[in-house]
């Protein structure tokens, strides 16, 4: 059950999110035993954002919830995709993206929890 959050003060057009959908899709499998089937998006765009006292650049804050946890090398080739796809997609330098990752073994589903 992951779900990955995406807040940036940059806009994301259809087209873009339909992109990130897709990557991200993908992306998690470097996660041990996740899939795109258990994976929830969200998207929030034109976020009122600073990084470094300053507001004028682009930057973004991606938040991965996890059930279970994950092995420290998998955060960290999923951390380098998520970066790549910020700058790649959205024109956000990867020194302007903050990654968190939390896991717990507390999670509901289909009104009971796991």
């Amino acid at each position: 059950m992951p779900c990955i959050q995406w807040k940036t003060n940059a806009a994301i057009s259809s087209s873009q999110e339909e992109t990130l959908r897709a990557a991200l899709g993908e992306a998690i499998a470097l996660i041990p035993g996740k899939s795109e089937s258990w994976l929830m998006l969200s998207f929030e765009s034109e976020t009122r954002m600073a990084f470094r006292g300053k507001a004028d650049e682009p930057v973004a804050f991606i938040a991965v919830d996890l059930y279970g946890g994950a092995p420290d090398a998998a955060c960290g080739k999923l951390t380098a995709r998520l970066c790549a796809l910020a700058q790649e997609v959205l024109g956000i330098a990867a020194d302007h993206v903050y990654v968190r990752y939390l896991a717990t073994d507390q999670w509901g589903w289909n009104g009971a929890n796991f």
